[in-house]
């Protein structure tokens, strides 16, 4: 039998985690993941993002978990040489102050608090308390937009999609607490989301010079209002043919994979028409059939539980 286990469950300590073979390229946290290089977008996806490109609309994304709707803003930003991709993950919390920008207006109390007991003058600049967030970063005036994806849009309160229309539609916000500050906000700079130098924000207000590239995922849990739909354009990324398959497979596991892929490749196809299944399950299949040459037990029940039907998984 193929020995391949690592942890054996035996309560007898052990250095065999040093046989650890490398882990899957896309989870390897050992260098900077390159994740736009690995995906390949069917021609439906790479027409939709070109019309989203000309028209500078926001583009939303449909489909079932695991079809590669985020996958698809990395390879956007890295063909495009756009820079890093601003996420902005959404849940039932989120709302578009957030996006895009947080004050800390305890803090900037606590600061000028304790520089006032130390005989401190002045206080601490305001803009060490404001930071953009993703959506605000994406609208700075720039040269060359940003890609932004708005990542399960659809896990939103039910509000959240009509407060973004005014931003979408003239790309543009007020960070009113530097409103105020009048000719004074000209002084400030303020922190991007990312890890960008902290910019100036002229009288407090952030006005986009190049729309940004707007990629928004949902898997379809609700309904949107008509007004925002109006203002994007829908894409849905079905389950990939055999050949796309293939050359995902090539992508991330190269070409010597695909000899012992192909089984897996037409059991996940024919299962897809029945079940719920994410490419990336796939994916974590093949990648474990290599490590596993033994056809035993352990290779049936593995491959099994990775396939697993997503519709019934716990």
């Amino acid at each position: 039998m193929n020995d391949w286990r690592i942890f054996r469950g035996q309560q007898e300590p052990h250095n065999r985690i040093q046989e650890l073979p490398r882990p899957p390229q896309w989870r390897d946290y050992s260098e900077k993941p390159h994740r736009g290089e690995w995906f390949r977008p069917g021609e439906e996806e790479i027409k939709m993002v070109n019309a989203a490109l000309y028209l500078r609309r926001p583009l939303l994304i449909t489909g079932m978990p695991g079809t590669g709707k985020s996958s698809l803003a990395y390879a956007v930003a890295h063909e495009l040489k756009l820079g890093a991709v601003l996420v902005w993950p959404i849940n039932t919390r989120s709302t578009l102050h957030e996006g895009l920008y947080r004050y800390d207006a305890v803090g900037r109390l606590q600061a000028a608090s304790l520089a006032q007991k130390e005989g401190q003058s002045p206080s601490p600049s305001i803009g060490q308390f404001l930071r953009l967030g993703p959506l605000g970063t994406a609208l700075l005036p720039q040269p060359r937009p940003r890609v932004l994806l708005i990542d399960e849009i659809d896990k939103s309160d039910i509000d959240l999609p009509n407060d973004l229309l005014h931003v979408f539609e003239e790309g543009e916000f007020e960070i009113p607490e530097l409103v105020r500050l009048g000719e004074d906000a000209n002084e400030v700079k303020v922190r991007p989301a990312d890890e960008g130098e902290p910019v100036p924000i002229p009288g407090g207000k952030v006005r986009c010079s190049a729309f940004p590239i707007v990629l928004l995922t949902s898997n379809g849990e609700r309904e949107f209002p008509p007004a925002f739909l109006r203002r994007c354009l829908h894409l849905r990324i079905s389950v990939p043919d055999e050949q796309r398959l293939r050359s995902i497979v090539e992508a991330h596991l190269g070409p010597e994979a695909l000899a012992e892929a192909q089984p897996l490749i037409s059991r996940f196809l024919a299962a897809s028409k029945n079940e719920v299944l994410a490419t990336d399950q796939l994916l974590n299949a093949i990648f474990m059939v290599t490590r596993l040459k033994e056809k035993d037990g352990d290779q049936v029940s593995v491959i099994d539980a990775l396939l697993k039907n997503l519709r019934t998984a716990p």
